[in-house]
């Protein structure tokens, strides 16, 4: 899961009110029209013998960013597959479902900066192809419009990215930027129904789902009121502070510093995450030989996942600044209270049929009743 924290890139073109008229495949006009590096258009191929051109002209008002698997100049952002836990998996990047030119996005170079996504980039011609097996049709008004093969979903937060939000529903954007119910599968080729009360703009806390990845947008303004890494930094502080214990071994745990997050230090907190008692590590408490994690809490004989404590270092992913005192199941990334219960709540996509919440630092779908479990400090007993 990623955050588009900075926007920059050059001019590009929107949708005009003119289109190219059916015409055979051989047509001169039409192969000139494609072929045009100045000209961006969009091609509609309705049968062997037949496609609708669309074209798309320059506007001063506007930028066009791009987002993609593809590393060609023309895409902005280039994204590859989000692994399960954060891992590299070179298996699964050669098989992705994410598009070369995924979407693109469009904002006002004026006050208030509307952003607007729409699925499908242009790719180094200057042009988007849509298969005679892609989903199409011919609107009311006369314009195409298609999807991509897997689409482009987006979930648009209810209250904001605040301590309020409330997840949303998923929708699936068009070529052109309308808003529709998803399909029955991803790659369907029945679109959903026209949702017209919605619109493509994306909020502050947008999702944007590429089946294969899933980028959290935040606006400017949501970025300003979100905790900056020196006040999450200044949390680990001061509950290392507090001199939590481990309530057998009596040793003082600390939060490992950020820079150390990929590394398990010896005074690292461990959690029992059935229970959420905090404890150092220790060797004991096995159940079964088939699961290791799988430990006896010796404070209440809760029986569940024991793994160590890691504190979730991506401001971006926080809706308040509250301490630290939830840890996602079963990854054991911590953040505040109210940011946990928040992404426990969300159904992110999984593949191009399922959904599941994730924690959003390592991606690792989350399980148990809540997806997330109030961790329990001792104190010194000094």
């Amino acid at each position: 899961m990623s955050s588009f924290l900075k926007v920059h890139g050059e001019l590009e073109p929107r949708r005009t009110n003119q289109m190219l008229m059916s015409r055979e495949l051989h047509d001169v006009n039409e192969l000139r029209a494609i072929s045009c590096k100045g000209l961006h258009s969009v091609s509609y191929t309705l049968s062997r013998n037949q496609t609708v051109v669309v074209e798309y002209t320059h506007d001063k008002d506007m930028d066009m960013f791009q987002v993609g698997r593809s590393t060609e100049s023309p895409i902005d952002f280039v994204v590859t597959d989000t692994v399960s836990g954060g891992q590299n998996d070179e298996a699964q990047i050669t098989q992705s479902t994410i598009s070369r030119f995924a979407c693109r996005i469009v904002c006002d170079r004026s006050e208030p900066y509307t952003a607007r996504i729409f699925a499908a980039g242009f790719d180094s011609s200057k042009n988007i192809f849509l298969g005679e097996k892609a989903a199409k049709w011919k609107n009311p008004d006369g314009y195409m419009d298609g999807l991509t093969t897997n689409g482009v979903l987006v979930m648009h937060p209810r209250g904001g990215f605040t301590e309020e939000s409330q997840p949303g529903v998923w929708r699936e954007i068009s070529v052109c930027g309308d808003v529709y119910t998803l399909r029955e599968t991803r790659s369907a080729q029945q679109r959903g129904k026209l949702v017209e009360s919605e619109t493509n703009v994306l909020q502050d806390g947008s999702l944007i789902d590429l089946c294969g990845a899933t980028l959290l947008w935040r606006t400017a303004d949501g970025l300003f009121h979100t905790p900056t890494q020196k006040h999450i930094e200044a949390l680990r502080q001061e509950i290392n502070a507090a001199r939590p214990q481990c309530p057998v071994g009596l040793n003082t745990l600390a939060f490992p510093s950020i820079n150390r997050k990929e590394v398990v230090e010896e005074k690292q907190p461990w959690a029992y995450l059935s229970c959420g008692h905090v404890h150092g590590y220790h060797n004991w408490g096995h159940r079964s030989d088939r699961e290791p994690n799988e430990r006896e809490c010796p404070m209440c004989r809760t029986v569940g996942p024991y793994v160590p404590l890691w504190l979730g270092c991506e401001p971006g992913f926080y809706v308040d600044a509250g301490p630290p005192t939830h840890a996602f199941t079963p990854c054991g990334h911590v953040c505040s209270e109210k940011s946990a219960k928040y992404w426990s709540q969300i159904p992110l996509p999984h593949g191009t049929h399922a959904f599941h919440a994730a924690c959003p630092f390592c991606a690792t779908q989350l399980v148990g009743e809540q997806n997330c479990i109030k961790l329990i400090f001792q104190g010194p007993v000094d």
